[in-house]
């Protein structure tokens, strides 16, 4: 066993609204949309804010995507999805959202009805990932994952919970394009552990809240500790009660262009993928 080393830590940005429904910081900053974190894209962290009630819902309002999935994983509040590909689904704590958006479509995530009625909590995080060339343009996919069905390593201090990949002897319920795993972690104060991931693989260790020693290194969240590629271990210990995302993935070796809602390789195929959408052909919500 081989310890990675830190490379980076990635400080929380300043939090701003998606649509008038999210108030988040992009924790991957200025490396987002980089080879540095392959397969990873982007992760929007959105702590518990309190909503008062409103007369109607709150979310983010129709718009579309190609080239990579989103992850929604829910900690307080109810999200509703819709998309032009005739999926939809009601998510709630400690539920995922996992929808791969292919070769296009359009989609909207809104607050549920009763909490825009009654008001309440929302916090959640949203991470995307990106496809491989060859997957960039399959049929969308919706896979609404419940709490229920999430596999949970238990320690008496800590609670992981396997939302994808390989860990543990245990496999996460997510159907993934490429290697990765994806878990949502709750540490006790004093909690010591040291995962394992594959040498080669991208490992980021999201701080979301509390204090974390990170190889080493004291990481306050909300931030991101960036690992070395090289190693495997990944020696963790908490400070007091943290919340953290464990996120680890084989690096997709392929160019990466993004303009907005759409992730594919080229510039060309931006442009062709904006073209679609106004044209269409990506399906569009009434």
């Amino acid at each position: 066993m081989t310890a990675r080393s830190l490379r980076a830590v990635l400080p929380a940005p300043r939090p701003h609204w998606v649509g008038d429904g999210f108030l988040v910081s992009p924790l991957f900053g200025d490396l987002a949309f980089s080879e540095a974190i392959s397969p990873f894209l982007m992760l929007d962290w959105a702590p518990e804010h309190h909503f008062p009630p409103a007369p109607a819902a709150r979310g983010v309002g129709p718009h579309p995507h190609r080239g990579f999935e989103t992850v929604t994983i829910v900690h307080a509040g109810e999200v509703v999805h819709r998309d032009s590909a005739g999926h939809g689904g009601r998510i709630g704590p400690g539920d995922v959202q996992w929808m791969t958006a292919g070769g296009g479509l359009e989609h909207e995530e809104m607050h549920a009805d009763a909490l825009h009625r009654d008001g309440g909590p929302v916090s959640m995080a949203q991470l995307w990932v990106n496809l491989p060339s060859r997957s960039k343009r399959v049929p969308p996919r919706y896979q609404p994952i419940l709490a229920t069905e999430i596999p949970v390593i238990d320690a008496p201090d800590h609670r992981l919970r396997l939302v994808a990949g390989d860990f543990a002897d245990r496999r996460g319920p997510a159907a993934t394009h490429t290697p990765l795993t994806v878990i949502d972690g709750h540490l006790a104060a004093g909690a010591a552990l040291a995962p394992t991931f594959p040498d080669g693989w991208t490992v980021l260790i999201a701080v979301l809240d509390g204090e974390v020693s990170v190889a080493g290194r004291s990481v306050t969240g909300p931030a991101v500790a960036v690992l070395d590629r090289r190693g495997d271990t990944v020696p963790l210990a908490a400070h007091g009660d943290a919340h953290v995302l464990l996120l680890a993935g084989e690096p997709i070796d392929e160019p990466i262009a993004h303009m907005g809602p759409f992730v594919m390789n080229t510039r060309e195929e931006l442009i062709e993928a904006v073209a679609d959408w106004r044209a269409g052909r990506m399906g569009r919500l009434d």
